[in-house]
């Protein structure tokens, strides 16, 4: 099996957790914002307990046939059709959470406040949540007001260093590594933001 087999499209920072033992096949992982599952590939294949959620049914049921394809032993009830603000999952209920490519599609701040305050109910405390979003560190974007930044043709939530970190600060986490920012092509910034829920006292 090649490397292109084994992991598929597995976003490269994510592969980097991966290698470092940060994310390991005993743990329960969700992907919030799944998409066609490109992240899951690797770790349904080796039969990962996963859960995943997106807002697109085409593809909560893609990521369905490809568990199915695999033989991974999640039920399909796992994997959900749910905004990522409402996820149908318990409390602590994942070691690790993923969120890639998602929340730079936040309508605004109270809306992207709500989708990470959601991720960090569903992550248990010792456990790891990795993001990946748009950000404008590094490049100057033309505000749109409420967060909402002119990225190209589109209207994206754009964070900056201040609020990311504010947010781990308020939380009590623990950066897992430092923020990570790659400017692709003059046109966008995206930002890898992983850390970890302090252990439950």
């Amino acid at each position: 099996m090649t490397l292109q087999e084994q992991f598929g499209q597995i976003d490269i920072y994510l592969f980097d957790q991966l290698l470092r033992g940060n994310i390991t096949l005993a743990m329960r992982v969700l992907d919030a914002g799944c998409g066609l599952g490109r992240n899951l590939a690797y770790l349904l294949r080796e039969g990962c307990e996963v859960f995943a959620v997106d807002a697109h049914p085409d593809a909560v049921e893609q990521v369905r046939r490809l568990a199915a394809s695999v033989g991974n032993p999640s039920p399909a009830e796992n994997f959900c059709v749910a905004a990522v603000e409402h996820m149908p999952f318990a409390d602590a209920m994942a070691d690790v959470v993923i969120c890639s490519a998602v929340l730079h599609f936040a309508r605004s701040e109270a809306h992207f406040r709500a989708m990470l305050d959601e991720l960090w109910r569903v992550l248990r405390p010792g456990g790891l949540l990795f993001c990946r979003l748009a950000s404008r560190i590094g490049m100057e974007f033309d505000p749109l007001g409420d967060g909402r930044y002119r990225v190209g043709n589109q209207s994206w939530f754009l964070v900056d260093a201040a609020m990311l970190l504010d947010w781990v600060r308020e939380r009590d986490a623990e950066m897992v590594d430092p923020l990570k920012t790659t400017i692709v092509e003059d046109r966008r910034c995206m930002t890898t933001w992983v850390m970890r829920k302090a252990k439950a006292a």
